[in-house]
């Protein structure tokens, strides 16, 4: 079960941006599957895509095209990841992008493919090309719920965000999707999102604001510490609710626009978490006193990823001892031990390096117990900082994951 509050919010509509899915079969009978986003001529689009030197088919095509063209379309399937597929696995995506522009009469270097579920399995290709015309028939501007729930794998709950807001008079929405709940380590994004707004922004602001807002938000949460071959993050302008375009970072819009991006971008990473697999507690890593924030995110992750911390965090054990081993093991270099102070929520348990006199077991363990918790770090070296968010792991994480293929 998710933890904490991971309810779907009103999905505003984005003027310009239509959603159509249906039921294509790709893994699973009877879950809608297949995903189609048509956006409005003359949308600005920026991607973001993983880093894994074994990325996915469709992440290489939605790369080139991205490059070459101004997308229109998105095709997104669950279910199979058509990643390590080969030469056959990229002609594959390539009929799939051929068939949607056929269709909806636009070129097959408009379109971007998507795909998450199982790695090394060729797409039921045939399967999936049937499913592109009733998800075109379903195209309609108030699908954004339908699409969260289509794009789900083991997630456990549909992932959104929408805001409005308002610029130099005129009313604006941004709304956005995500998906994801193993795999989780991203370096460039996430497993899946896709966000749109209808304010009008220039396309090197488009990808700049991205870029931005990923590099705080999915680029600092992990599950399991394993980078996908198919993250993906999308960001599109559509311009269609009005205004002179946002063509500079000096436009006082465009810090307001920088500003709820962020946290359409900071919930829908952190609801990744929240439905991590197996979930039952969401962790905040906060790491203070770091000469840089690079070395601050390195200890975030050494100990948002330890195995032994996030096993001791679900029995709600307050095993301190391997918080300070996950911080010796994160290659700061000459860091000072008897400088770093650790805290369980409010609770010091490490004090200079060592055994807060004052710190009882209870008390941490009292912190421990709780559905969300925050482990505070400061390394006493400097001024930066950085953050990093993880939950724990349960039984219920490797009973997913044995089971994930069967």
């Amino acid at each position: 079960m998710a933890v904490g509050d991971v309810t779907m919010p009103l999905m505003h509509v984005v003027q310009g941006v239509k959603i159509g899915s249906t039921e294509a079969y790709v893994r699973y009978p009877n879950r809608r599957d297949l995903v189609i986003f048509e956006f409005a001529e003359g949308s600005n689009v920026a991607g973001v895509f993983t880093q894994s030197a074994f990325a996915a088919a469709p992440v290489l095509l939605s790369k080139k095209h991205l490059a070459e063209n101004t997308p229109r379309y998105l095709i997104i399937n669950t279910g199979n990841a058509n990643a390590a597929t080969g030469t056959v696995g990229y002609k594959n995506a390539e009929t799939t992008c051929a068939k949607l522009a056929e269709l909806a009469g636009v070129q097959a270097n408009q379109i971007l493919p998507f795909s998450t579920g199982v790695i090394g399995e060729q797409l039921p290709i045939e399967r999936l090309v049937q499913g592109i015309q009733p998800a075109l028939n379903d195209l309609n501007a108030d699908r954004w719920t339908e699409a969260a729930s289509g794009i789900m794998t083991t997630d456990t709950t549909p992932k959104g965000a929408s805001e409005q807001f308002e610029l130099d008079g005129v009313t604006y929405t941004m709304t956005g999707i995500s998906k994801g709940a193993g795999m989780i380590r991203p370096n460039m994004a996430t497993m899946l999102s896709f966000v749109a707004t209808d304010a009008p922004i220039s396309k090197v602001l488009v990808q700049q604001l991205l870029q931005t807002t990923v590099e705080h938000s999915f680029n600092r949460i992990t599950i399991d510490g394993d980078t996908s071959t198919n993250d993906s993050c999308i960001f599109v302008a559509t311009g269609l609710a009005g205004g002179a375009e946002i063509e500079s970072q000096d436009d006082p819009r465009y810090q307001q626009v920088l500003d709820v991006l962020a946290r359409i971008m900071n919930r829908l990473a952190q609801l990744i978490v929240r439905d991590g697999e197996g979930a039952t507690k969401f962790i905040t890593v906060q790491v203070d006193g770091g000469e840089n924030t690079q070395e601050c995110c390195d200890v975030a992750y050494s100990v948002a990823e330890s195995p032994l911390i996030k096993t001791a965090l679900f029995a709600s054990d307050p095993n301190w001892g391997r918080i300070v081993m996950a911080i010796g093991k994160a290659g700061v270099p000459n860091l000072d031990s008897s400088k770093v102070q650790v805290w369980l929520g409010d609770v010091q348990i490490c004090l200079d390096g060592g055994a807060n006199p004052d710190y009882t077991e209870e008390a941490g363990a009292a912190v421990m117990a709780e559905k969300e918790i925050t482990i505070r770090i400061d390394l006493g070296r400097g001024t930066a900082k950085d953050t990093v968010y993880t939950c724990d792991f349960s039984y219920d994480y490797v009973k997913i994951n044995a089971d994930y293929r069967s």
